[in-house]
């Protein structure tokens, strides 16, 4: 099919939110890769902001950032994971991005005077957006997410430009897929007026449902099945039953299953040639399989703290907990993930020494702000002084210089600059080129950088590589007056920048596993292909020699 005009498939939603819209976009776009298609998806967000990168993980979950730097919504990170592509900042639409390009565009003078409206200049420039996209990626099926639900007032006028698209395009390369809810009462009975209602709002805005991914906690019964139908006005077998799974990774089978797939590639009107066309994704859902077969059959496990600030929302740790499902599934390990809050620790509310009692892994992944660095050195303080394995995140690796050179260098008072401005020993700390740069932000490095690895160091082992590249996320850097310090005292930098200003990497030498990266590796981490830092740390923590 490479090479004609792309299909589009518009996933909406119904009900209320969470239902899961960006798992069925990735499961999808990982059965249809696995057909031959090249798959792009976009992510539709209501919201003003500009992108994710201002926003508080309590507000919107983990801020994810792709290649070039570009602060998105999270569910980018499941479209990564599952469908094994690189996404660009263009992947991700939001409100504030399209309004902001056509106030730039009216204050340029480019509208020549005309009353600047929703319609038609910011559903254009939706429409062009989406176009443009789709020819620059190259793909054969676009697959778009539109946040929220039908009927919230942030969407409707980019429903609006789709409605508006697939007239221009001809209905027949769309496929609209509406995932909706279908409530249980505590007789056990399925109730289906939530999706009838939806529906309605969704025909209410000009769009008719081709199919429709039903979300209960049970199999769709029969009968609840045929009032979708009737009701929805879609074909029975286009009713996708969308139960409740015990592990997010089987969602794809589960799609596969109920075919989901074929029924897209049937409105979309592609041949079982072309929809089924051999491509490099063949034969990725039977090693999936096999893999959730071996893993959830395993009876090896270990115990892993994560050390964090925000360990009441699991969403703000989304690629992290990926990144951990995505090794152990590899290894057939089970992980018996352990939060520990680090503001519960700084303020003497729990011993950490104690609940670090049992674990065989300690990861402090990053984090922003002054609340809960004590509780993270003290967590990296035991991992060191143990030998329990310890992986290091972005503000992991500050603090773990920052431990290091308080209780190995003897720097009393060391820190960092952003957790106290005033410390008389800035191991961590703005670059002179990083201070006054202007804006929330500014100074931040974003994306993926380079980083030269040392030969004969663990990390250099781990990686097999002598450069790679990982995803940054942070504003402050291991302070380079220091550096021959920190390194007369033991500490490896196994990993710099090519000009060996900036550390990238550290280790222990005289330790099970101590690593810990400026990086965010987690954002690089695939469920077919686990990121090598986070398998080597596993092994590591079931005992393995690295």
């Amino acid at each position: 099919m490479s090479g004609g005009a792309p299909k589009f498939v518009v996933i909406t939603g119904g009900v209320l939110s969470g239902l899961g819209k960006g798992l069925v976009a990735a499961g999808l776009g990982m059965l249809l890769r696995s057909r031959g298609l090249r798959v792009t998806p976009i992510k539709f967000d209501g919201y003003l902001n500009v992108d994710a990168g201002t926003m508080n993980p309590y507000e919107h979950g983990e801020v994810y950032v792709l290649d070039d730097g570009t602060e998105c919504d999270m569910d980018l990170g499941t479209y990564e994971r599952f469908m094994d592509v690189t996404l660009e900042g263009d992947n991700n639409i939001t409100s504030g991005k399209l309004l902001l390009s056509v106030i730039s565009k009216e204050r340029r003078g480019e509208y020549l005077g005309k009353t600047v409206q929703f319609i038609p200049h910011v559903t254009g420039e939706a429409k062009r957006w989406i176009l443009r996209v789709a020819e620059e990626q190259g793909a054969d099926v676009v697959i778009m997410e539109v946040g929220g639900t039908v009927g919230d007032i942030e969407n409707a006028y980019f429903i609006e430009a789709i409605r508006q698209l697939s007239n221009e395009l001809g209905r027949e390369n769309f496929a609209f897929v509406h995932v909706t809810l279908v409530p249980e009462l505590p007789s056990g009975e399925q109730k289906t007026k939530p999706t009838q209602h939806s529906v309605s709002v969704l025909r209410s805005m000009g769009i008719d449902p081709d199919v429709i991914v039903a979300r209960s906690r049970r199999p769709l019964e029969p009968k609840a099945r045929q009032k979708i139908a009737l009701y929805c006005g879609v074909r029975e077998e286009n009713v996708i039953s969308d139960p409740d799974v015990g592990s997010i990774y089987r969602v794809p089978l589960l799609l596969e299953e109920h075919g989901l797939a074929e029924r897209v590639a049937e409105v979309l009107g592609m041949s079982s040639a072309k929809a089924q066309a051999p491509g490099h994704g063949e034969g990725d859902l039977a090693e999936l399989r096999r893999l959730l077969d071996r893993w959830e059959s395993s009876r090896e496990s270990v115990a892993v703290a994560i050390v964090g600030k925000y360990t009441h929302l699991r969403d703000a740790y989304a690629s992290l907990l990926a990144a951990i499902d995505h090794a152990s599934m590899h290894l057939s390990l089970r992980v018996d993930v352990r939060w520990i809050e680090a503001t519960d620790v700084e303020r003497g509310l729990i011993d950490v020494r104690s609940e670090l009692e049992g674990v065989q892994g300690i990861v402090v992944p990053g984090g922003f702000g002054r609340r809960g660095a004590e509780g993270k050195v003290e967590s990296i303080r035991v991992a060191r002084e143990e030998g329990i394995p310890f992986l290091g995140l972005c503000f992991g690796l500050q603090l773990a210089v920052v431990e290091y050179a308080r209780s190995v260098c003897g720097l009393e008072g060391a820190n960092s600059t952003e957790v106290d401005p005033e410390t008389p020993h800035p191991v961590i700390d703005l670059l002179p080129e990083q201070r006054g740069v202007g804006g929330k932000g500014g100074t931040m490095r974003l994306g993926a950088h380079p980083a030269v690895l040392r030969p004969g160091t663990l990390v250099h082992r781990i990686y097999g590589a002598d450069l790679v590249f990982e995803r940054h996320r942070h504003r402050y850097e291991v302070n380079p007056m220091y550096h021959n310090l920190l390194r007369g005292c033991g500490l490896v930098f196994s990993g710099t920048s090519p000009d060996g200003k900036l550390v990238e990497f550290i280790e222990l030498p005289d330790h099970p596993f101590f690593v810990a990266t400026q990086a965010h590796p987690e954002f690089k981490s695939r469920v077919l292909r686990p990121h090598p830092l986070f398998t080597a740390f596993l092994r590591a923590c079931s005992g393995e020699e690295i």
